[in-house]
């Protein structure tokens, strides 16, 4: 008597595919190993009803209350902008109501060639943010890698890709070593090394605020935030440091905290004049987006875009 196909008789079909044979049929092709190849999709958050708060601001880590009318307005101004610019975007709206917060989405997840890595958000005030971005995600079909647990903590924002096999990941407030270490483990089954860069104290969020990728040999830095192992990593990969100087511009003008759409093309906040100056002097094409109430609310372009896809 045969067994059932079930219990493995004859009737079984063994699963010969790997995960990463299945990106692109079973699973979403989404995939990312770079800072600076072509920027292909993106995952924005429609700002939320918790914007509109009442009291202190620094109660949400923000820098002044967002007027979230005008808010919403720069979103679907930014959505058409990455779309004249050839880039898919989609839209996280999660089901459930979100912390105002979530609208950072690269804080939330990332990318690598065969999934997202799912964050955990150091700070209480952003607690659950990574279950509405993982409902978005797994929306698009992106797989979901792995997370975090225990006292883990990770941003999206301190992880920066400087060669397909190679991750710098920013330790401190936002980033945990114990994260780091988990981190390590699931890039390294992807081939791909990890390597810890010590944050500053103060000053400053994430990784990508003091280091921003313009193309494999150049990299926007914020000296004053920088580090002798920072410094000492890009001299090694052989990228070049194009330095800005500690401004309102720089900082909280959000002249730092671009997108990189291609090598030495980037998409930048608007009204920051001398950033603007000194990236096409160094020969970068520059575009801009207005996004004035997203930096009322402490980030910048980088911060709120989702990096899905590049190719």
């Amino acid at each position: 008597m045969s067994l059932p196909a079930t219990f493995g008789g004859a009737g079984w079909q063994p699963r010969a595919q790997s995960h990463a044979d299945e990106l692109g049929s079973l699973w979403a092709s989404h995939a990312v190993a770079s800072e600076v190849a072509p920027l292909e999709a993106v995952l924005l958050a429609w700002p939320p009803d918790s914007l509109d708060f009442t009291g202190d601001p620094d109660r949400w880590l923000m820098l002044r209350r967002p007027h979230l009318t005008q808010m919403r307005a720069e979103y679907r101004a930014l959505v058409d902008r990455f779309e004249s610019l050839g880039v898919a975007v989609h839209v996280c709206r999660p089901s459930l109501p979100q912390p105002p917060n979530s609208i950072f989405l690269r804080d939330l997840f990332l990318m690598t060639p065969e999934g997202a890595v799912l964050a955990r958000p150091a700070a209480a005030q952003r607690a659950g943010e990574e279950r509405g971005v993982a409902e978005a995600l797994a929306r698009l079909g992106v797989p979901l890698l792995a997370s975090f647990r225990g006292q883990e903590t990770f941003e999206g924002a301190d992880a920066l890709w400087l060669r397909p096999d190679l991750v710098a990941v920013g330790t401190g407030l936002r980033t945990n070593q114990a994260a780091a270490a988990r981190l390590r483990g699931v890039l390294a089954e992807l081939g791909v090394d990890l390597v810890e860069v010590p944050m500053p104290a103060s000053g400053v969020q994430h990784l990508l605020g003091v280091v921003n990728l313009i193309d494999a040999d150049l990299a926007a830095h914020r000296p004053a935030h920088g580090s002798p192992e920072l410094t000492g990593l890009l001299d090694d990969l052989g990228i070049a440091p194009l330095d800005l100087e500690e401004s309102p511009e720089s900082g909280t003008g959000g002249g730092m905290n671009f997108v990189t759409l291609a090598p030495r093309t980037i998409l930048l906040p608007s009204q920051n004049p001398a950033c603007r100056a000194r990236y096409e002097a160094a020969g970068v094409e520059v575009h801009e987006a207005h996004i004035t109430e997203y930096l009322a609310a402490a980030g910048g372009l980088g911060c709120l875009t989702g990096i899905l896809a590049r190719h």
